[in-house]
């Protein structure tokens, strides 16, 4: 609960600049792993502590060899490293579930708002034009977000 008001902002963010620009800036993703050193210093137990960091680490490795292989952008992967200390390791199956309805609701609602008057809205949106390429960071910024505030509404 303490992470969530200075998350969720970062979550939007993300999610806008990957619509508009198709890019997550470096910037978010700092921040996003600074609320996490910052916050988390004073709200949690060091064992915690140093395990999120711990995550932050091999997220980033993993996340740098799927850029590398072509599967994922790197700012998705940036941006998924500087979450991962925010996820409790018992809730990683809760996160995927989380991810999957996410990012299948995000795909559908972009998909067909491309080919409705809605694309009026925001007509200079990189993210329109992209052919098969999706914004992943709207999926993952809303997936950390959902995480966030099911994790205050409901407790550990």
């Amino acid at each position: 609960m303490w992470f969530l008001p200075f998350v969720l902002p970062i979550c939007f963010y993300v999610a806008f600049k990957d619509l508009s620009e198709m890019r997550i800036p470096n910037q978010a993703v700092l921040l996003l792993a600074a609320v996490f050193v910052v916050i988390g210093l004073f709200v949690l137990p060091f064992y915690g502590y140093g395990m999120g960091l711990i995550r932050l680490g091999v997220v980033l490795v993993l996340g740098i060899m799927l850029n590398a292989a072509g599967a994922i952008g790197a700012g998705d992967a940036k941006f998924a490293a500087a979450a991962a200390p925010f996820i409790a390791p018992a809730d990683l199956r809760l996160l995927l579930v989380i991810f999957a309805a996410n990012l299948l609701a995000a795909f559908a609602t972009h998909r067909m708002a491309k080919y409705t008057p809605l694309r009026q809205i925001a007509p200079g949106w990189k993210s329109w034009d992209m052919g098969w390429k999706f914004p992943m960071g709207l999926s993952l910024g809303g997936t950390l977000g959902i995480y966030l505030l099911m994790g205050s509404i409901y407790g550990s």
